[in-house]
């Protein structure tokens, strides 16, 4: 049987596209070589937001006993937090097999391999499967990488996948990576008492951010009483004598329970058969074009793609494909502002550009307003008043939203649809905001005085 659309990859950019095309009534197969949903709902997104969410009353109530209204301890049973993750993963992926399965898409278990013109060859538990394909979409995701010397041994030395597995919490935990991985993980540890150090050879923790919410973090981090070493080059990180050993290239060792090395994710690409169908890799990224094809009938969306590792941005690629590949649609993809978030608290969210960007873009009509959150009475009320909200504007018009503090996640969205809509200052008052929200705080900052940035 040859199907319309053959899909490699089920985490969400795979399963969203196989979705869409069959509901637009196209013959669907989906190949995953391991569990529906991927990294982000196995190994990355959802366990880590499980256990934020299981632990953020720890640090609630550490906020408002600073307050001194408040006293007590919260207890959190991590096996049993375990055990509802891995309740929760399994029926989400029974869900989405259910989905399929009602849509008429075709599950095929194995490790999909481009095998010929429009073919793809499945190697399952029962044999080889061969999967003939009108268009193929590539959505294979992304893996830890590691640089020579920081491999994890799955003793002491972990990466993401092996902490999020892990039976019990360690008492001290050293984290090679100031990311976003690193960071949140590092939080979940820290509100089950464990002594944090976060090494990384940047000169910022959250290095891809605005500065100020880099030292807002770090700030906040270090009142936590955690260890930063910025700035510093790890040779190699080891278990030894059941103790994880991390030595800097200047010789100085640091040891704790375990390490966490969370420097990078790099796309899964190699090994099946990409370069022999045609398609270009560069640092095994799939190269696509204005279309995300990769070749003639071939797209590849995601992470596979490399142009931004995040499981929405996935998703929205993959509508794209599944509709032009039904021809729904004939123009080339159309990115909207992308947000990212940090999740925990404190969490960073943002969207559209950042103030050196946008500087750099237009450097005569760059401004900022900013608004701090100790201003809003939600983070009054949360007892966690560090952070702010910055707005990037250009030409008169919102170009970027920022933001660091309590609960920012939530403002994500709406930060996102004003970026899209390229607001000017007339536009803040073609919407009430609900009071008293943390959405104010963004009213705040697109009404605050604005600053040219220099």
């Amino acid at each position: 049987m040859t199907f319309d659309l053959v899909v490699i990859g089920a985490g969400p950019g795979g399963f969203d596209a196989a979705v869409e095309a069959a509901n637009l009534g196209l013959s669907v197969a989906l190949v995953e070589r391991d569990f529906l949903g991927g990294t982000c709902l196995n190994r990355g997104c959802i366990p880590t937001k499980l256990w934020l969410g299981a632990t953020s009353s720890i640090e609630e109530l550490h906020n408002q006993a600073r307050m001194k209204v408040a006293s007590g301890e919260v207890t959190v049973d991590f096996a049993g937090l375990q055990g509802r993750v891995q309740k929760h993963l399994g029926a989400t992926r029974k869900a989405m097999a259910m989905q399929l399965k009602k849509l008429g898409v075709e599950l095929v278990e194995g490790t999909g391999r481009l095998s010929g013109d429009h073919r793809v060859t499945v190697v399952t538990a029962d044999g080889e499967q061969t999967l003939d394909y009108k268009k193929l979409v590539v959505a294979t995701g992304s893996k830890p990488i590691f640089f020579p010397g920081l491999e994890p041994d799955g003793e002491c030395v972990l990466d993401s996948d092996m902490f999020l597995a892990m039976e019990s919490m360690p008492k001290s935990l050293i984290v090679v990576g100031a990311g976003f991985i690193g960071l949140e993980m590092a939080q979940v540890a820290h509100r089950f008492g464990c002594t944090i150090t976060v090494v990384d050879a940047m000169d910022r923790v959250a290095p891809l951010e605005d500065p100020e919410v880099s030292k807002a973090l770090a700030s906040m981090f270090k009142r936590w009483k955690w260890d930063i070493r910025l700035e510093e080059r790890v040779a190699g990180v080891r278990t030894r004598d059941g103790r994880a050993e991390l030595t800097f290239q200047t010789g100085d060792k640091l040891t704790a329970d375990k390490a966490l090395v969370a420097v990078g994710r790099g796309p899964v690409t190699q090994g099946i058969g990409l370069e022999e169908a045609g398609i270009e890799l560069l640092f095994n990224q799939i190269q696509v074009d204005d279309y995300l094809m990769a070749a003639p009938d071939i797209y590849a969306i995601g992470d596979a793609n490399g142009h931004i590792q995040l499981a929405h941005a996935a998703s929205h690629q993959a509508h794209y494909v599944a509709r032009h590949a039904a021809g729904r649609i004939e123009g080339p993809y159309a990115c909207p502002p992308v947000p990212s978030v940090l999740y925990g608290a404190p969490e960073a969210m943002r969207v559209g550009m950042m103030e050196n960007e946008a500087f750099l873009a237009d450097f005569d009509s760059t401004e900022v307003s900013t608004a701090q959150l100790a201003a809003n009475p939600m983070a009054q009320a949360h007892a966690a008043t560090q952070g702010f909200v910055k707005v990037v504007w250009s030409g008169g018009r919102v170009v970027g939203v920022t933001a660091v503090g309590h609960d920012v996640s939530r403002l994500v969205t709406p930060a996102a649809m004003i970026v899209q809509q390229g607001w000017t200052a007339d536009d803040t008052h073609s919407i009430i905001f609900a009071h008293p929200s943390l959405d104010e705080s963004l009213l705040a900052a697109l009404t605050a005085e604005r600053k040219k940035v220099q």
